[in-house]
């Protein structure tokens, strides 16, 4: 199956923000992009006139204008745009399933429950087994990406932030920018915290030497894979939220880690990256890993 980028459309100025932002990306990587805008007949149980033609018709237009306009903007760009027939959230999911990415327009500072894509971008950050990037307008209309660098939140075992790093030094990478790597780290409860890992955290001289060096051994494969991108590393005292929001300002994307959990109730996006993505001023990757994850 051939590599692609995926961007969700539904009209808003929120996701043709992100249709621009995936296609700058595709020529990033030298990948096609495919938008998508999802549309399904179901009838109301209302007393008014209800045309599936004519909605049909409607959801069409709306393809068809986001799709000349990334088209005017990036002429150079392999482009196709496809519609639908299913909700949203089982549109985007299944289609972009094997693509490298997934872009949505995000509103942020909203509502628990509709900072993406109205109430269906939750569901979609949630149960996609890719990464699903946030993209907001800005001023109505989407600028030129900031030369900042990629932000990524380090946490856990390697194993643990492997994907979220693995996107971030690819984006970096095809970018020409730098990675800033950070790893956030809270003063352990007293009744909690193990021998075992006093001894570990001892043996590095203290707590900070501990978690610089847990930062350094996650890094180390991807420094080794992506020797040509700049790495930047930072441990600071803090909630993870806290600390990525700190240095988002200056970053032209935040990549944020989610585990991928099976459940009744489906899958969640984690504090941190909701944190992120209400509120960070940038772009946000979030970024599965674990059961649920692709390979």
């Amino acid at each position: 199956m051939s590599r692609e980028i995926v961007a969700g459309v539904d009209g808003s100025p929120e996701s043709l923000a992100a249709a621009d932002w995936a296609a700058r990306e595709a020529l990033h990587r030298s990948l096609p992009l495919r938008l998508v805008h999802a549309w399904r007949w179901e009838p109301l149980d209302l007393p008014l006139v209800q045309d599936p033609t004519a909605q049909q018709r409607a959801a069409r237009e709306v393809l068809r204008e986001a799709e000349a306009t990334i088209s005017e903007r990036h002429p150079e760009l392999a482009l196709s745009a496809e519609l639908v027939g299913d909700t949203p959230v089982t549109a985007l999911v299944g289609t972009a399933r094997h693509a490298e990415l997934l872009a949505v327009g995000s509103r942020g500072h909203g509502a628990v429950t509709g900072f993406l894509l109205g109430s269906y971008g939750r569901q979609v950050v949630a149960t996609a087994t890719v990464p699903v990037v946030a993209v907001r307008a800005r001023d109505g209309a989407p600028a030129e990406p900031p030369a900042g660098d990629v932000l990524v939140g380090q946490h856990g075992s390697p194993e643990d932030s492997a994907p979220a790093l693995r996107f971030a030094f690819e984006t970096a990478a095809a970018r020409g920018a730098s990675v800033r790597a950070v790893r956030a780290w809270s003063l352990p409860p007293l009744f909690v915290y193990s021998p075992a890992s006093l001894r570990l955290a001892d043996e590095a001289g203290g707590l900070v030497p501990y978690e610089e060096k847990a930062l350094r051994e996650a890094l180390a494969p991807w420094r080794e894979r992506y020797p040509d991108v700049p790495v930047t590393e930072h441990v600071e005292l803090g909630s993870a939220g806290q600390v990525l929001l700190s240095g988002s300002g200056s970053a032209q994307l935040l990549v944020v880690g989610r585990r991928a959990r099976r459940g009744a109730l489906g899958g969640g996006v984690g504090s941190v990256a909701h944190a992120a993505l209400h509120l960070a001023p940038c772009p946000v990757a979030v970024v599965p890993h674990g059961i649920d994850a692709q390979d």
